[in-house]
């Protein structure tokens, strides 16, 4: 990754950490409840988001660079890394 993306990256996380600080100042004020889950969403929505690029940035970077050496064990050794996170995700 660089430096720029890892940035972006970066900042995106520390705004889902200010949303979620206010998500809970949310609660300990009792606030309504759905306004809480609208904001639960939106940070839902925005930690996927960063998900996403990072998993494009794996296989742009690391899956790519496998495949490129030619090598069977590399190869095999990203395809299960990626098989055991979509089985994470099912769970």
């Amino acid at each position: 990754m660089t430096k720029e993306t890892i940035s972006a990256k970066l900042n995106r996380l520390k705004r889902i950490e200010g949303q979620v600080r206010g998500i809970a100042k949310m609660v300990e004020e009792d606030r309504y409840c759905i306004d809480i889950l609208h904001q639960m969403q939106a940070v839902k929505s925005a930690f996927a988001k960063v998900e996403s690029q990072i998993l494009k940035d794996h296989a742009a970077c690391c899956v790519s660079e496998a495949i490129a050496t030619g090598s069977a064990d590399e190869q095999k050794e990203k395809f299960e890394e990626l098989i055991d996170l979509f089985e994470k995700v099912k769970r």
